[in-house]
Formats: structure tokens, C-alpha cells, sequence
């Protein structure tokens, strides 16, 4: 035997008889039906392909000396922003009353339409100059407070009238901004607590009369990923005729998140857990919104990635190849049957699907 003859003999794809390759209305239809089905199919592994899908891993964190970036967006409907602060304490004992760096706040009318912006309180910021105190202490002594009210000059006295028409009007507040705390422990309360306390007994007559109704539109630890969702977001508390101090208890979980061009994208998300405490008359703290975040030691990373080329080639032939020896059965069948009815049915009554080799026309 030849060397052609042996390659001949490889040849995979022999030509049909001429009587094989005669063309139908049948074989048209099922053609058609047969390429509509492969290009539907192929579409789907396209997008299957260029589809990317995320793999999580987890590792022991190992970042040192950076600090903990908190988004913050938040509206208190029955809070005036002159006195509004926002103050963070930690566990390595540093404590900031009324932080004004990178925090805004709009005022809001009783519709919630912006009226104004300030950066800071005046009025918080006036009393802070004059009055360096802990917030979580109790300054009940009658005397003391005589003092106090003595000492008020007339610009704040005139603050203090101010603030009253504020919350007479309905005068609401929207607190945004980013606050960078260290990588520990701690909390961040948005509340009264960077007025004086004597201040705040003229401005609210009692603890009891502090709304900390909130909606919380955003807040998060870090910039977003791709299917991120942090459950706090649109989160609304409103108070009717009570008050009281809500606590959300806040896990943060480094992350990280590569895409799929290898860029890393630091950030954070976060578990939480809410408990809510009303005021009765012998409290003598205030009301207040606590954020307490304590964070995870260990860090998940999200990595985007895509199958392999040859992974979408091995499919796509596949469901090619499938669909082609599907349609050409069928072909067969319906080819078959059509010479006669009696060759399609089985003595017990069902269809004959599968016949002979030599009894198929291609």
C-alpha cells in the first residue's frame, strides 16, 4: 500500500454518495432550525466566557499604622445643626469632641430642603472655647450650674434663641463628611454632647426632649466594590414623642478586592447588630447615635477572573457539535419515516428511533 493510499485511508470525512446529497424541504427546515439553535448557543458561551466571576480568600491581616476611613451621610429630621457634633473616642485613649475635619452639614427645613451649609457649629465651637468638659460625665450640681448661667454672654444667649426658633420651625440637619481613626477599636456618636450641659437644659429643658430620630442614607468603611452591600444603608429610626440612644455594634472586616486587570482596591465591609435603649427620667445621660466598630483579624480577598480560553473552545465545540449530530438524527428520522409509515413504528406501537447503519440515508 502507497503512502497516499495510507493517508487516504485517515481521511475522516468521506464523500457521500450523490444520491445522499439531495436536497429537501425537510432538511431545509431542520438546517434552519438547527443553525438558530447553534448561534443561540454560541451567544451563551460568549457571555459565559466573558463573564467574570469573583474567587474569596482569607488570610491573617497584616496591615500596621493606617488608618480607618468612615462615609458618613446621614439626616437627624429634628435636630438643628448648630447643635449637632460629631465625637470619636478609641482604645488607645484618643478622644475628639465636635470633629470638624472633612464634615459637613446641611441645614434642612422641616420639608427636608437644604437652607444653608455649615462646616462647623458655632455654637459647639463658642462653648468648647469656653468650656473644656467630658462629655460623659455628670455636671448635676446646682451650684455649679448657677455659675454657669451666670457667665453666658450675650452672643450665645442670642445662639441660644436662635437654636430654639431653629427646632420651634422644624429645623432638621444632614451630617456627611469622612472621618479617618486609627485602625482600632472604638466608636463615633453624632448627639448633643459637644454643647455644655448647662446649655443644653436651657436649649431642650431635659434629656427627655432630644429627638435622635436619624436616616442613615450611606455609611461605610472604604470605597465600594463591585457587589457590595452595606446594611445600613437607607436605614431610617424615627421617634414619636419618646427618646432614647441607639447603639449599632459594628464588625469590620478588611478586604480587598482585585479586578480583573489586577488593580487592588483596599477597603472594608462590615456585619452589625442594633440595640436601642429609651430615656426615663432618673437617666442623666443623653440621648445619642452610637457607631461601636471593633475590627476582624483576618482579611478577605475578592478576586475577579475568567475561564480559560481553551475551557470556552472545549464548550463551544461541545454544543456545537452536539447540536449538529442532533438535527442531522433528526433529519434521518423524519427522512426515513417519510418513505414509510410502517418503518417508523415499532410491532408494539412506539417510534423506532435508531436504525441500522446501512438503513440511514447519510
Amino acid at each position: 500500500m502507497g503512502m497516499k493510499q495510507v493517508i487516504k485511508s485517515l481521511d475522516a470525512f468521506p464523500r457521500a454518495e450523490d444520491h445522499l446529497l439531495q436536497k429537501t424541504q425537510s432538511g431545509a427546515l431542520v438546517s434552519v432550525i438547527g443553525l438558530i439553535i447553534m448561534a443561540t448557543l454560541f451567544v451563551h458561551e460568549l457571555g459565559y466566557y466573558l463573564t467574570t466571576y469573583t474567587v474569596h480568600q482569607m488570610s491573617v491581616d497584616l496591615k500596621r499604622g493606617e488608618t480607618l476611613p468612615i462615609h458618613i451621610n446621614m439626616t437627624f429630621p429634628s435636630l438643628p445643626c448648630d447643635v449637632l457634633s460629631v465625637d470619636a473616642i478609641d482604645m488607645s485613649g484618643k478622644h475628639e469632641v465636635d470633629l470638624d475635619t472633612n464634615i459637613w452639614k446641611l441645614r434642612l427645613n422641616m420639608d427636608g430642603h437644604i437652607i444653608g451649609t455649615e462646616y462647623i457649629s458655632d455654637l459647639v465651637e463658642k462653648e468648647h472655647t469656653h468650656h473644656k468638659h467630658d462629655d460623659h460625665k455628670d455636671h448635676d450640681e446646682h451650684s455649679e450650674q448657677k455659675i454657669h448661667l451666670q457667665n453666658l454672654d450675650e452672643s450665645t444667649e442670642n445662639i441660644i434663641k436662635k437654636v430654639k426658633e431653629a427646632i420651634k420651625n422644624g429645623e432638621g440637619c444632614r451630617v456627611y463628611g469622612v472621618l479617618d481613626v486609627q485602625r482600632v477599636a472604638g466608636n463615633f456618636h453624632i448627639s448633643v454632647h459637644g454643647l455644655n450641659i448647662y446649655v443644653a437644659q436651657m436649649i431642650f429643658d431635659g434629656a427627655k426632649n432630644v429627638n435622635v430620630s436619624h436616616v442613615i442614607h450611606d455609611l461605610s468603611f472604604g470605597p465600594k466594590y463591585p457587589g457590595l452591600q452595606n446594611p445600613l444603608d437607607d436605614t431610617n429610626r424615627i421617634l414619636h414623642d419618646t427618646s432614647g440612644t441607639f447603639k449599632y455594634y459594628i464588625k469590620v472586616v478588611p478586604t480587598e478586592y482585585r479586578y480583573i486587570s489586577k488593580e487592588v482596591l483596599p477597603t472594608n465591609q462590615f456585619s452589625v447588630s442594633e440595640y436601642y435603649s429609651p430615656i426615663n427620667q432618673y437617666d442623666r445621660t443623653w440621648p445619642a447615635v452610637y457607631f461601636l466598630y471593633d475590627l476582624s483579624p483576618i482579611t478577605v480577598t475578592i478576586k475577579e477572573e475568567r475561564r480559560s480560553f481553551l475551557h470556552f473552545i472545549t464548550r463551544l465545540c461541545a454544543v456545537l457539535g452536539g447540536t449538529f449530530a442532533v438535527t442531522g438524527f433528526v433529519l434521518n428520522y423524519l427522512l426515513y419515516c417519510s418513505s414509510s409509515i410502517d418503518h417508523c413504528i415499532h410491532p408494539h406501537g412506539w417510534p423506532i428511533f435508531f436504525r441500522p447503519k446501512s438503513e440511514l440515508l447519510f
